[in-house]
């Protein structure tokens, strides 16, 4: 629980995935890429029940093995490329009712632990905020970052004028990481989205940040793990 707030772990996998197909369920450190979400969520003291929504029996199977409840098959209009997060989670809320928060978390994270989702769970307390999602530093900074005009011609996203003249000097600017994204059930039937303009964050490092959409996002993550570089930080 968070205070007095009831806590839902939703676990969204679909089978369809087609950059890197049967990903939910591909090795990576010795065990299926859905498990390390599955023991991560189960693990956190702050989510009181784990489930999954799937539309597809083998990651459901993988998922009750590893201690997952899956209560429902998640409906084929709702397992589609074109369907949204929000779609899936308001789906899970109304077939498991009760909660008064939820926290999405896409198995394509797995070097997110149960200190992240705990930690996260007490930037939300502690914020008043409806939301928390985790974020990463963002490798470059939009004051340096420009769009291609009609004839090819660079064009800044922000005016020149407005940026320091020197790249030490800017803001550190964040990124979505996609590891977790905790909601009021109340914020997401009325806003219909996880991040609003009083979303507050929680801050990851990029090592666990890595979020699985090829075979070299995979292999880098079994690096990772097999070095042992996962920042505790």
């Amino acid at each position: 629980m968070i205070g007095d707030r009831r806590v839902l772990g939703l676990i969204p996998a679909r089978g369809g995935s087609k950059g890197l197909p049967h990903k939910n369920v591909l090795p990576l450190g010795g065990k299926p890429l859905l498990a390390w979400t599955v023991e991560a969520a189960l693990a956190c003291p702050a989510i009181d029940r784990v489930i999954l929504s799937s539309d597809d029996e083998a990651i459901a199977a993988v998922a009750r093995e590893y201690g997952c409840e899956v209560p429902f098959v998640r409906p084929a209009n709702l397992a589609t490329d074109t369907a949204g997060a929000i779609d899936v989670a308001l789906h899970a809320l109304d077939e498991v009712p009760g909660f008064d928060v939820l926290v999405l978390l896409q198995p394509t994270s797995p070097l997110r632990t149960a200190e992240d989702l705990a930690r996260a769970a007490e930037v939300l307390d502690r914020s008043g905020a409806p939301s928390c999602v985790s974020v990463r530093p963002a490798m470059e900074n939009p004051a340096w970052m420009f769009r291609l005009g009609g004839a090819s011609e660079l064009v800044p996203f922000v005016d020149p004028s407005q940026r320091p003249a020197r790249r030490q000097d800017l803001d550190q600017a964040y990124v979505l990481n996609g590891a977790l994204y905790y909601a009021t059930t109340e914020q997401l039937r009325s806003a219909r989205s996880f991040v609003t303009e009083r979303t507050v964050a929680y801050v990851m490092p990029s090592d666990r940040s890595i979020d699985i959409d090829t075979a070299a996002d995979l292999a880098r993550a079994e690096a990772i793990l097999g070095a042992g570089e996962r920042d505790s930080g």
